[in-house]
């Protein structure tokens, strides 16, 4: 038995960690992720990947959510945004020049996953909308929280629905079908400023109070398959 929870109204790739992403109509999943998420990242002499934390894997590289990242047609190889949208010529060159050292080098993903915890993270428009009430003045859209999939739930969803989908599969159109696990918990990157953007504590805080700083719902990739925008949501 299923049920429709909503709509998927955004899908977003981020194909160097921690730097801007690009908006798809369609992308293919397989048991990794959306195809070329977060494939590459900038790496230092230590093996560590720039993110907007500390911890085993990562080292906080302020400035990356200024950049953007996006496949051009055809290549599996990424381009790199500067902030003004300009492509750069020389990634590695470039990413060595803004962060003001010469130990960084954009990096294809190997035997470290580059992701923070699991494949997918989807949010709904229930949830995006509480945290745009709770922080009033504050700049907010889903590029704050990074989702792969942001689902149009319908008007009068609670926020942090998510939580009741842990355990639970869901096909998104015909042919994909994934299993929520858990949320992400937050850290100051829902903070940074990125592009349009600025920089604000309130998100985290509000987040943090209400609950745990937890936001999203994790996912791992039952039936690869593809999503397009538009594609029911079905719980089953």
């Amino acid at each position: 038995m299923t049920y429709i929870i909503g709509t998927v109204e955004r899908i977003w790739r981020y194909p160097i960690k921690s730097t801007g992403g690009e908006q798809l109509q369609q992308a293919d999943v397989d048991s990794r992720g959306l195809v070329g998420d977060r494939l590459f990242a900038v790496r230092d002499s230590k093996g560590k990947f720039g993110s907007g934390k500390n911890t085993r894997r990562f080292r906080r590289m302020p400035g990356l959510l200024q950049l953007r990242s996006r496949y051009p047609d055809g290549m599996e190889q990424p381009e790199l945004l500067d902030p003004h949208g300009a492509t750069v010529a020389d990634p590695t060159a470039h990413l060595r020049r803004y962060l003001g050292r010469q130990d960084v080098e954009l990096t294809r993903e190997q035997e470290v996953s580059h992701f923070d915890q699991l494949p997918l993270s989807i949010l709904t428009t229930a949830t995006l909308d509480w945290v745009r009430a709770a922080v009033p003045g504050v700049p907010v859209d889903e590029r704050r929280f990074r989702p792969n999939l942001l689902v149009r739930t319908p008007p009068g969803t609670r926020p942090f629905v998510e939580d009741e989908w842990f355990g639970c599969k869901a096909w998104i159109g015909t042919a994909l079908c994934v299993k929520f696990v858990r949320s992400s918990e937050r850290c100051v990157m829902t903070n940074e400023a990125q592009q349009d953007l600025p920089h604000s504590p309130m998100v985290l805080r509000v987040i943090a109070k209400a609950h745990h700083a937890r936001l999203d719902a994790l996912a791992t990739v039952a039936v690869p398959g593809t999503v397009s925008s538009g594609d029911t949501v079905a719980l089953i």
